[in-house]
């Protein structure tokens, strides 16, 4: 498989929801496959299927310390988020050399299709939780920093636009 490249911010792609998936087809385990050689590429915790152009509900999410471990989800969707809150410095391959402090649930409870097409509920707790609420995030057309203040967000924006050159 191939790790593909990232769309650059800001193409429509990372603002338009993806659609969903209907069945696990060999068409979309070589995406997933893809999704998780270009994570590991960067190397991240996760990736959304829009962040590579490809608009579908998918995500791959691996925060575990050794790797190889990452979780392919179709069709995500928190069904629990818990009270407390954690913040994590965020940031994203679509928008190189700029990150922010987002505070998002410490924990999240997420139903999804698993790689063998049943649907499947799984807990996530710390960096895994905060990873799979980014990734579902992109998967409905925003980005991490949607969740700072107007002022915060455009000095992020500037930041990165002249990291760009």
């Amino acid at each position: 498989m191939t790790a593909r490249r990232c769309l650059p911010w800001p193409n429509r792609c990372l603002r338009a929801p993806a659609d969903p998936v209907e069945e696990i087809t060999d068409e979309i385990r070589a995406i997933w496959q893809d999704m998780i050689d270009t994570m590991e590429a960067m190397p991240g915790v996760g990736l959304a299927a829009n962040q590579i152009g490809v608009l579908k509900r998918l995500a791959v999410v691996d925060a575990s310390e050794e790797r190889g471990k990452a979780v392919r989800m179709a069709n995500p969707e928190i069904l629990h988020a818990s009270v407390q809150l954690r913040p994590h410095e965020e940031a994203s391959p679509n928008l190189p050399g700029v990150s922010a402090s987002i505070e998002r649930p410490r924990a999240v409870t997420v139903r999804f299709m698993g790689a063998d097409g049943t649907v499947q509920e799984d807990d996530f707790v710390g960096l895994w939780a905060t990873s799979v609420q980014h990734q579902i995030d992109h998967l409905n057309g925003k980005m991490y920093f949607d969740h700072l203040s107007r002022p915060k967000r455009d000095i992020l924006l500037r930041r990165a636009k002249k990291l760009k050159g």
